[in-house]
């Protein structure tokens, strides 16, 4: 087998949908000899900023001597990106072996209760750092926290970034609702540690925390500008993840203990892709890349183009998904723009560049959208921009990344992000 072969055999597994619950995953973490056994965790869910709080506990843990396994989802161009150990990204030889050790065990259930993609990385990811000896593995949920395929470890801690809406038509559509299957995570026994700060949300992780015996440390309330270690990236939301993160490491200073020379080590060489990452061009201009697919993200990139580039009016490249609110994440960023470029994503649930452009114009009359046909097309209208913002999708980010050169091509292998959830059964 080769590593398109793999890559093709994942794509297959699409087929399977992405049916919410534990019990394909657990069965087949059972066929692989239950490989989470082996290992210890920090189990991060949220609605953003997850990704961004593993990127500082693996950086942090790491600076203090340990080997750390991070799974994070999705991917913006390579699917490697998806589990990586001491930062490296898992080598391609490594997925066909582990894609040929787990096919015959697929072969053990049935079509209705095949596992779906998603699961299978999960069990992928576990074999793989417990093969690999990890020290601590900083593991993210894909979607949700109660039935989500990672809900099948028994962490260190259990961290929740914050609490927004996004996926309402699965997780619930008021906040508490959707913190309750963000708080499923919780574990009996287990310290909770959260920055979520809105009463609703907060209340039903303090009521599952309270259910099952596990102690919480909230940080919601607290101040950016207290933040001793800030983190090497962009913005202030980053110093309330990174509070988050130093708040998770003194939780478990007695497991594992980290000196103040390697969290601040560890913050200063935190590197997150596509999130608030800045890009100097050869003449003198600027690209901000920042994957603001919700309107609470956007909300924070607006924060941050008024506290970071205060006087830079930017341009901005925009693409989005037609199942995100959309129009709420137009709505926010319209009045920062004095023009726009829309464009489609590279996903057949794309949202078309017409009516994102449209809407951005109904939002600001004084905004100039443009549609174009595709990211290459913006790129070369706008090269001439002092500052520009690409933003909306992930996917538009990781496409970014690919033609600004700053990411080695990919093969297609962001389609494998690609996923139809049905309703979380109750």
């Amino acid at each position: 087998m080769r590593y398109a072969e793999a890559i093709q055999f994942l794509y297959g597994l699409q087929l399977f949908g992405a049916h919410f619950g534990l019990e394909r995953v657990q069965k087949l973490a059972a066929l692989a000899g239950w490989p989470q056994e082996k290992l210890r965790f920090i189990h991060v869910a949220g609605t953003n900023g997850k990704g961004s709080t593993c990127a500082m506990l693996e950086s942090i843990y790491r600076a203090a001597g340990l080997r750390v396994g991070l799974f994070t989802s999705p991917h913006l161009v390579s699917f490697r990106e998806r589990i990586q150990v001491n930062r490296q990204l898992i080598s391609e030889s490594e997925i066909v072996r582990l894609v040929a050790e787990i096919q015959p065990m697929l072969e053990e259930f049935s079509g209705d209760h095949h596992p779906t993609m998603f699961e299978v990385v999960a069990v992928m990811a576990l074999k793989f750092f417990a093969e690999q000896k990890c020290d601590l593995v900083i593991w993210e949920t894909g979607l949700g926290g109660r039935l989500d395929a990672t809900n099948i470890v028994t962490p260190l801690a259990s961290v929740i970034t914050n609490i927004a809406f996004d996926h309402q038509q699965w997780l619930g559509d008021t906040l508490a609702k959707i913190a309750a299957e963000k708080a499923g995570i919780i574990k009996p026994g287990v310290p909770v540690i959260t920055a979520t700060d809105a009463p609703e949300a907060l209340s039903a992780i303090e009521t599952v925390a309270n259910k099952v015996g596990s102690p919480l440390t909230s940080i919601g309330n607290i101040s950016a500008s207290s933040i001793q270690h800030p983190a090497s990236l962009l913005g202030d939301h980053q110093k309330l993840n990174a509070a988050l993160a130093l708040a998770t490491v003194e939780v478990l200073q007695k497991q594992i203990p980290v000196n103040a020379a390697s969290i601040r080590n560890g913050l200063a060489a935190v590197n997150w892709p596509g999130r608030l990452q800045l890009v100097q061009k050869p003449d003198g201009g600027k690209i901000l890349l920042d994957g603001a697919h919700n309107v609470a993200g956007a909300e924070t990139l607006r924060a941050a183009l008024k506290n970071d580039f205060a006087g830079n009016r930017p341009v901005f490249i925009f693409g989005a998904l037609a199942d995100k609110k959309w129009p709420g994440i137009c709505q926010v960023l319209a009045p920062l723009a004095a023009k726009v470029f829309t464009v489609p994503v590279s996903s057949d649930r794309t949202a078309k560049a017409g009516e994102l452009a449209d809407y951005f114009r109904s939002a600001n009359p004084a905004t100039v959208a443009t549609a174009c046909d595709n990211l290459a097309d913006a790129l070369n209208a706008c090269k001439d921009e002092p500052f520009i913002v690409i933003t909306g999708s992930l996917y538009l980010v990781g496409e970014a990344l690919e033609q600004l050169g700053l990411s080695p091509a990919g093969d297609g292998e962001r389609g494998l992000n690609e996923w139809v959830a049905p309703q979380i059964p109750r």
